[in-house]
C-alpha cells in the first residue's frame, strides 16, 4: 500500500521519509511479518534435525523449499498474511496459518502439524524483534553514527592548532583549541558506541511459561535446554534461560539506554554549535537559494542543529517510555509491552534524523579565526591562572589571592601584565616564560589531546 507523503500522520513516513527509509528496511510491519515466517520455518528444521523426532523427516530440497518462504517473501506474501489475521485477530496465528497454506502448495502436509510447534506467540516474537532490532542498530543507525564521529573526528585534527576562548559558567576562560574541545565529542560518542557495541540481545524459545512444558511432555528424552539455547544462538542473539512467557527485555533496554546516551551527547554537540554560530565562532555556508526566514531577509538559522535537538527530545521520549515499561509484566504475562514494541523504530528513526540533521548542519560551518583571535587579544586577564600557579611554584603565599585582586572584574592589556610580571619575586626562567605568554599560546596539550583522539 502506498501512501502519499502528503498524506502520512508521522513525519517520520511523511516529510521525513527520504531520511529514514534506511529503518524501515530492517523495521516496518512487512520485516515483521517476514522475520516472524523466517523464525517459525528455522524452528521446524531445527525440529526436523533432531533424531528423537521421527515424526518429522526432511531432506535438503525440502529445506530448501522452506526457507525459500521467507528467503522469497514479497509483497503479496505479507497481504495474504494480513487478509488471515482479519480473521484470525491474531497476528502470530495468522503467520501460521500462512505457513500451513504455502506447505500445502509445496506439497509438504507432514510439515504442518510441526508449524509453531511448542511455541507461544511470544517466543516467536521476542526473537523476530530481536533480530529486527540488531539489524536496524547494526546496519542502519551504527552506521550513521560512525560517519557522525568521523566527520568531527576530521574537523578536530584540521583545527586542533585553532585557539579558542573557553568559557565556564558563561564567563571567559582559559583558552582551548577549537579541535580539542571537538575531541570532546568525538571521545564521548565513541565511549558510548563501545558499550552500545557489546549489548547482545537476548531470547527465548521455552514455551507458554518458560520452562519447556508442552515440549518435554511431547519428547522426554530430548535436551529441550540445550536445543532452545542452540537455536536462539544460531539467529545471533544470546540465549536467554529463565523467563516467564515472555522475554524480559533487559537487554533491549539497555541497548536504547545507549541509544538515549548517543542522543543526548548529539543534543549537547547541537547546543554548542548553536552557541558558536550564535556569538559568530562559526559561520555557516549561504546557499543562495535557501531562505532563513520569511520577513528577515539577511537570516542564515541553525535550522539543522534546532531540527536534530527536536527529534532528538522525540527520540528519547519513546526511549524512556520503553524503558520504564518494557521490563515490567504483571505475572507471567500482559500485553503492556506488545504495541511498545512496535513502536521501537519510531524512537530510532527520530534519533537517526537528529543524527543526519547534525551531519548537515555541520558541514555548513566555517571556524571565524579573526574573531577567536580578536575575543582571546581583548580577555589578557585569563593568564592569571597561568600566573598564580606559576607563583605558587615560587612559593609565594597567598598567590591565587594576588591574581584575585589584580584581575577579578577587571579589563587588563596584555602590556600592563607584562610589566607587572617583571616586579614579581621568582625565578628569571619563569618570568621569561610568563613574559613570552599570550592568550593565544596560552592552550596547554590541546593540541596533543587533539592528536591523541
Amino acid at each position: 500500500m502506498n501512501i502519499d507523503n502528503l498524506y502520512t500522520i508521522s513525519p517520520i513516513d511523511g516529510r521525513y521519509s527520504e531520511m529514514t527509509k534506511e529503518i524501515r528496511e530492517y523495521f516496518c510491519e512487512y520485516e515483521l511479518i517476514k522475520n516472524r515466517v523466517l523464525v517459525e520455518i528455522e524452528w521446524m528444521i531445527t525440529l526436523s534435525e533432531n533424531s528423537n523426532i521421527k515424526e518429522l523427516n526432511l531432506n535438503k530440497e525440502e529445506i530448501e523449499k522452506l526457507r525459500k518462504l521467507y528467503i522469497n517473501f514479497s509483497k503479496e506474501d505479507a497481504d495474504r498474511v494480513k487478509e488471515i489475521e482479519d480473521s484470525t485477530k491474531h497476528d502470530v496465528k495468522a503467520i501460521e496459518y500462512f505457513i500451513r497454506e504455502k506447505a500445502k502448495e509445496l506439497n509438504l502436509e507432514k510439515v504442518i502439524s510441526f508449524i509453531h510447534f511448542g511455541c507461544t506467540s511470544e517466543d516467536i516474537n521476542n526473537l523476530t524483534y530481536g533480530i529486527m532490532v540488531r539489524d536496524m542498530i547494526n546496519k542502519a543507525w551504527l552506521v550513521h553514527a560512525k560517519e557522525l564521529i568521523e566527520i568531527v573526528k576530521q574537523s578536530a585534527k584540521e583545527l586542533k592548532s585553532i585557539p579558542m576562548l573557553s568559557h565556564t559558567h558563561g564567563q571567559s576562560a582559559t583558552p582551548t583549541t577549537v579541535g580539542k574541545e571537538l575531541s570532546v565529542f568525538v571521545y564521548r560518542w565513541k565511549s558510548v558506541l563501545e558499550f552500545l557495541e557489546k549489548i547482545n540481545l537476548k531470547g527465548k524459545l521455552n514455551g507458554a511459561v518458560g520452562n519447556f512444558n508442552s515440549f518435554e511432555i511431547a519428547y522426554p528424552n530430548i535436551d529441550w535446554i540445550s536445543l532452545s539455547k542452540s537455536f536462539v544462538e544460531s539467529l545471533g542473539l544470546e540465549y536467554n534461560p529463565y523467563t516467564t512467557q515472555i522475554e524480559s527485555h533487559d537487554t533491549l533496554v539497555m541497548l536504547l539506554n545507549m541509544v538515549q546516551s548517543f542522543n543526548m551527547i548529539t543534543m549537547d554537540f547541537n547546543s554548542d554549535m548553536w552557541i558558536y554560530i550564535s556569538t559568530g565562532y562559526f559561520n555557516q555556508k549561504v546557499v543562495k537559494n535557501e531562505v532563513g526566514s520569511s520577513v528577515m531577509p539577511h537570516k542564515v538559522n541553525p535550522i539543522n542543529h534546532e531540527n536534530s535537538m527536536a527529534n532528538i527530545r522525540l527520540s528519547n521520549s519513546y526511549i524512556n517510555s520503553f524503558a520504564t515499561n518494557l521490563p515490567v509484566s504483571r505475572m507471567q504475562r500482559d500485553l503492556s509491552d506488545s504495541s511498545m514494541l512496535r513502536n521501537i523504530g519510531v524512537a530510532i528513526a527520530h534519533s537517526l534524523i537528529s543524527i543526519k540533521q547534525t551531519k548537515i548542519g555541520f558541514k555548513k560551518m566555517s571556524v571565524n579565526k579573526e574573531l577567536l583571535e580578536k575575543e582571546l587579544n581583548d580577555n589578557p586577564e585569563i593568564l592569571a591562572e597561568a600566573i598564580q600557579t606559576v607563583l605558587r611554584k615560587n612559593e609565594i603565599d597567598n598567590a591565587y589571592e594576588i591574581l584575585k585582586e589584580k584581575t577579578r572584574g577587571k579589563k587588563l592589556l596584555l602590556e600592563d601584565l607584562k610589566e607587572w610580571i617583571e616586579t614579581l619575586e621568582i625565578s628569571e626562567e619563569d618570568k621569561d616564560r610568563l613574559k613570552q605568554l599570550t592568550p593565544l599560546n596560552y592552550i596547554g596539550l590541546a593540541e596533543k589531546l587533539t592528536q591523541l583522539l
